[in-house]
């Protein structure tokens, strides 16, 4: 039951496009795209003043179809509008103690973001043992996660941040990765 058995999301969807959306009229054409390419889970970022609104539309028109979940949550806030929406999943960039209850006690399947050792290791001292790696590309990407694979083999990641077309086999290719965001869908 770690992180709302984010597990099991990740598991079903090994390619998570992340979508930022700047007007309402973009979400049902995006959607469609993503459906029509097989793919049918997205993340919407909270990077706008229409992100809620964006999420609210696609769970209305495409929550039948697609796991909708929401990203770059960073305020207990932020969590506590997503469950009210009643999103598939939450992700946020990083760990932060203050909002791992919320994140916890949301019932939703949650992963936080890390980029360094010290942040897994903040992340398994809560019981945590799947991660968002972001940014991978500014972080040491395929490099990082191999020698993250030795030292932390308990835990999952999910990389995203710089991950292309070109290099998302690559990192799928890895043990310990269990799925890959990026915006390269879109």
């Amino acid at each position: 039951m770690k992180q709302n058995n984010i597990r099991e999301i990740l598991a079903k969807h090994p390619i998570i496009p992340v979508v930022t959306f700047n007007d309402l009229s973009e979400v049902q054409p995006q959607l469609e795209k993503l459906l029509s390419q097989g793919v049918s889970c997205i993340e919407i970022t909270l990077r706008t003043p229409i992100s809620f609104d964006a999420i609210a539309e696609a769970k209305r028109t495409f929550g039948h179809t697609m796991d909708i979940g929401v990203g770059t949550l960073v305020t207990n806030e932020q969590i506590e509008k997503a469950a009210e929406l009643g999103v598939a999943f939450m992700v946020s960039p990083g760990i932060s103690m203050e909002l791992s209850s919320s994140f916890e006690n949301s019932g939703i399947p949650f992963i936080p973001g890390v980029a360094t050792p010290s942040e897994i290791v903040s992340g398994l001292q809560l019981g945590w043992n799947t991660f968002k790696f972001f940014p991978a590309h500014l972080f040491g990407g395929l490099d990082a996660l191999k020698t993250y694979g030795q030292v932390f083999p308990q835990v999952k990641f999910c990389p995203t941040g710089g991950i292309k077309a070109e290099t998302y086999n690559e990192y799928l290719k890895l043990p310990n990765v269990i799925s890959v965001g990026g915006s390269w869908l879109q």
